[in-house]
């Protein structure tokens, strides 16, 4: 469950009457997130590991999901969800304990939720999941919760050479929203995308690693229809052809109308492809736990600075910071910090000694949503775990 927050509506001054309901829609998979902690090496084979923490959460596309919401941001999620505990409880701890919106998605009698047991240490972590493709859904609500659940039939395992990730439940006819996220793949085009873009959705997009070596943009079909575009250095170089992060950012300018490019330790690069304007903005610095989601976590703050209309470098330091602040925690979806942690840093790093006030000033813009007073520094996290009642 989020920790408790501030009351901040980011969209407030721009909401009208005839506005969508939605802010931000998207889908994809929720994964059961088991994250070990407190682990001082790799696991070594043969040997037993022990963990000094550990914890669970809604994964996979609940991490994107929960980072909206934290921010204020009505978010839709059409998922599709097991009929078994670890799938109630992650309908639950979304539905009820982030306000998402899951009117959308469905629950598939007799499939089992997909896992994902993440090993953190060094600042890294190892991941290991397992799922089945899930059913498309038979209906447009689909089945209900709580319904009886039927036996599971003994789903195909994937090829050991070709393993599949479990498929998301993409709806046919998405809802209005302000913007939608999507994940870009090669070759593969999602008719839901199109029709969000042409019902006034912005589309941001993020992209993964091309399998097929590639690298062609023309082999994206739905950029066409994206406001933003948010790979990583590497993704983006590759793709563009080019041995320059910032000029790779100006080449995919020229194909969509906003191009970011996430530099890891070095913070990130934007350009605005109608007005040809640039910004960077350099990486806070932070002990970093768990990265889990952090990529996540920034992706919703740069659409959450845009449908709000900041500035483009505000954007882009908004962003990072959420993303800093996340791998400060373990887990996917409960490191993603709302305007509660925000307020709490932004008033911390104002008192600590030896600040830059270059840098400071990079995040005056704060000033102007966060309430005068904040809780202290630092903040208690939520306990991500299954099992306790109320």
């Amino acid at each position: 469950m989020s920790t408790e927050t501030p009351g901040i509506d980011p969209l407030l001054a721009l909401r009208a009457p005839r506005d969508p309901a939605c802010d931000v829609f998207l889908t994809g998979t929720v994964f059961l997130d088991i994250v070990f902690t407190g682990l001082d090496s790799a696991p070594v084979r043969g040997t037993e590991s022990w963990a000094r923490g550990m914890g669970s959460s809604p994964g996979g596309v609940a991490n994107m999901a929960t980072a909206l919401a934290r921010l204020g941001l009505r978010t839709s999620l059409a998922a599709a969800f097991g009929d078994d505990h670890y799938g109630e409880y992650c309908w639950d701890a979304l539905e009820q304990g982030e306000g998402i919106d899951l009117s959308m998605s469905h629950t598939v009698p007799g499939w089992h939720s997909p896992v994902t047991v993440s090993m953190a240490y060094e600042g890294e972590r190892t991941m290991v999941s397992h799922g089945h493709e899930a059913p498309a859904p038979t209906g447009a609500a689909g089945p209900e919760r709580g319904a009886a659940p039927a036996s599971e039939p003994a789903a195909p395992e994937p090829p050991a050479s070709e393993p599949a990730a479990p498929g998301p439940a993409f709806p046919r006819c998405p809802p209005r929203a302000r913007a939608a996220i999507a994940s870009l793949a090669p070759g593969r085009a999602e008719p839901w995308v199109a029709t969000a873009a042409r019902d006034g959705a912005l589309i941001f997009a993020d992209v993964g690693w091309d399998e097929t070596g590639r690298w062609d943009l023309d082999a994206l079909p739905d950029l066409a229809h994206c406001e933003a575009f948010l790979p990583n250095a590497e993704e983006a170089m590759r793709y563009t052809r080019t041995d320059c992060p910032r000029a790779a950012a100006h080449a995919l300018a020229e194909r969509v109308p906003l191009a970011v490019v996430t530099l890891g330790a070095e913070g990130a690069y934007a350009v605005d492809g109608r007005t040809g304007a640039a910004a960077a903005v350099p990486a806070i610095e932070v002990e970093a736990l768990d990265p889990t989601g952090a990529g996540d976590v920034f992706v919703a703050g740069f659409v959450t600075g845009t449908l709000a209309d900041w500035p483009l470098a505000d954007r882009l330091a908004f962003a990072g910071l959420t993303a800093a602040l996340s791998v400060q925690e373990f887990g996917g979806s409960l490191s993603a910090p709302g305007w509660a942690e925000v307020a709490a840093w932004w008033q911390r790093i104002r008192t600590c000694a030896g600040q830059d006030p270059a840098a400071l000033e990079r995040y005056a813009f704060l000033d102007d949503l966060l309430p005068t007073t904040a809780r202290a520094w630092p903040l208690r996290r939520a306990v991500p775990t299954i099992g306790f009642r109320q």
